[in-house]
């Protein structure tokens, strides 16, 4: 089979799956070329294709933010981009993130439509289904279902001068239906639940959990405890994220700052110094780890992961955790609690914070979750697999359409 993967950017999340799934593929004997927007960041495949220049995807970001239509530009770059495809003639197009001001919509789905090509869509958020935003579970907006109408999260990813979510919701909507051969697959049972409350809800959806590398992620004694001065009968209650602020959940940690006794040392990593500023002092922050192996050392080190996240989809971090044999805890939103069962952690209602610290202390104290039960349970999110899973459904689709 030939495999085109389109994403929005090369890193991040996102990106490793994509990357990580073409790696498969082409171990498995088919050709796979990844395509994505224009980054500064290194681009990781020295085959890819770079649908848009610096210029033109500065331009089309500038051009949605003042008229609120976004992945209506970038013409001419994805009149470029359709030519590769027809050369390419791929039996698989598998699309992650299309937003990102990279793509024009209509012409990359009239192109879709025209040329029966199956198509795999992975879903990373909701931005597919809603009249702007990728996520709305903290705004509790259900407006997505029926019709997005005055969206108060215009000024937000991606930002928009005017309130444009009526219109983009027709458009979207327009464009995203009829597509005669489209699976979408979703990284949780939440999102899936959601893709089948919304406009998308005429093509089958497929669960396909987002894994983690194993080899990486798994228990690794380091001095992480020593480095900081923390004493070894201190419980390290540790919480890590890339973009830290109320939706994960950084006022909760303030919160339990004040409500643990000195036998508990909250540790963050992924912030910086205007994350640190808002922050009391008696939590240690980290800004950065230089490695995947440094990471496991520090999750290796905690007595417990605290994800008080209040929108996700599915956070490979959990996984990460219980990875390195530490047990998480969560709020009960989105895919947050999906990877978790009785062996490795415990979910509690969101914005429970007296119920969040009091799960802390008892898992800390009791010790209720073993290092083997977290180890068990992560087996079940080895990224290879995943990455597999999707090959097998690329092998299917293929077959159906012959």
């Amino acid at each position: 089979m030939y495999i085109v993967e389109i994403n929005a950017v090369p890193y991040g999340s996102t990106g490793k799956i994509m990357f990580g799934i073409a790696d498969v593929a082409q171990k498995s004997g088919n050709v796979c070329k990844c395509v994505h927007g224009f980054s500064w960041h290194k681009n990781k495949s020295q085959g890819s294709y770079i649908v848009s220049g610096f210029i033109s995807k500065s331009l089309h970001m500038l051009a949605a933010r003042i008229s609120g239509w976004n992945g209506s530009f970038s013409v001419i770059s994805t009149y470029r981009f359709i030519r590769k495809l027809k050369k390419l003639s791929p039996d698989i197009i598998h699309l992650h993130n299309i937003h990102g001001w990279y793509l024009n919509i209509p012409m990359l789905f009239r192109f879709i439509k025209k040329s029966n090509i199956p198509v795999v869509w992975t879903l990373h958020d909701c931005w597919a289904f809603t009249g702007h935003c990728p996520h709305f579970v903290m705004k509790q907006c259900n407006q997505w279902k029926t019709q997005c109408d005055h969206c108060s999260l215009y000024k937000e990813y991606p930002q928009s001068l005017f309130d444009n979510a009526k219109k983009m919701f027709q458009y979207k909507k327009k464009h995203f239906t009829g597509v005669k051969n489209l699976t979408i697959v979703t990284p949780s049972r939440w999102l899936a639940d959601l893709v089948n409350q919304s406009f998308l809800k005429e093509y089958p959806v497929k669960i396909i959990h987002n894994g983690i590398d194993l080899n990486t992620f798994q228990p690794t004694e380091g001095s992480f405890r020593e480095r900081y001065a923390i004493a070894p009968d201190k419980h390290i209650v540790l919480g890590v994220a890339l973009d830290w602020g109320k939706r994960k959940g950084l006022d909760v940690f303030a919160a339990l700052s004040k409500r643990l006794d000195a036998r508990y040392q909250i540790v963050l990593v992924g912030t910086d110094e205007k994350i640190d500023e808002q922050l009391p002092e008696n939590i240690l922050t980290i800004h950065r780890t230089h490695s995947g192996k440094e990471l496991a050392e520090i999750y290796t080190a905690a007595d417990v992961f605290v994800n008080p996240t209040r929108e996700d989809n599915f956070p490979t971090v959990n996984i990460e955790s219980i990875a390195c044999g530490t047990p998480v805890i969560t709020f009960r939103t989105g895919g947050s609690p999906e990877m978790l069962d009785e062996t490795c952690g415990s979910v509690v209602d969101c914005d429970n914070i007296d119920a969040m610290e009091q799960e802390i202390i008892r898992v800390c104290k009791d010790k209720p979750y073993t290092n083997t039960d977290c180890l068990r349970r992560a087996a079940d999110f080895d990224q290879n697999n995943k990455f597999r899973e999707y090959i097998e459904l690329y092998e299917n689709i293929g077959a159906s359409h012959d």
